[in-house]
């Protein structure tokens, strides 16, 4: 089980880190990690970018789940977004974390990035500037999370077939 945050700065460029070791060593992945025994979803994340970025950060809701089979790895990854906490200017890549970079979304092309990243940024991206989405932890506790309902619950059976 493994954890990410899909951080912004101020001009909305997205924090990558380059991963140093396999699995995908080499891809440019949100900063994150697995989780240590007994450790909270939360606790892991804000650990985690800390270990590669140096920066602090508040855990948003969650924004994806997951799945990988890579390189002998299998992995489900919970992606949150990251409100920093410190000025983005500190970041400097550390522990398996090869290099950093903040990627304006023009550029995120230039990037050979985990398979499935680019549309969780671009989610992420409108979550950042206010949209209603994702899991929130609406306890308190770090431990239950539920969805945030942006229009009107619609049943599957009150769909039309066209749907």
């Amino acid at each position: 089980m493994g954890v990410s945050a899909i951080v912004f700065d101020r001009d909305e460029r997205v924090l990558l880190i380059r991963r140093g070791r396999p699995p995908s060593a080499g891809w440019w992945h949100a900063p994150g990690g697995r989780l240590e025994p007994g450790e909270a979803l939360v606790e892991a994340c804000r650990r985690e970018v800390l270990e590669e970025t140096g920066l602090d950060i508040a855990v948003g809701p969650i924004l994806a789940v997951v799945e990988r089979r890579l390189e002998g790895f299998h992995y489900i990854v919970i992606d949150f977004l990251g409100h920093l906490q410190s000025d983005p200017a500190l970041a400097s890549a550390a522990d398996d974390a090869g290099a950093l970079a903040w990627v304006a979304s023009d550029e995120l092309a230039g990037y050979p990035v985990a398979e499935g990243l680019l549309p969780i940024i671009e989610r992420a991206r409108q979550v950042h500037r206010g949209a209603a989405a994702g899991l929130e932890d609406r306890s308190g506790v770090s431990t239950d999370y539920v969805a945030v309902l942006v229009q009107p619950y619609v049943s599957v059976s009150q769909l039309s077939p066209a749907c």
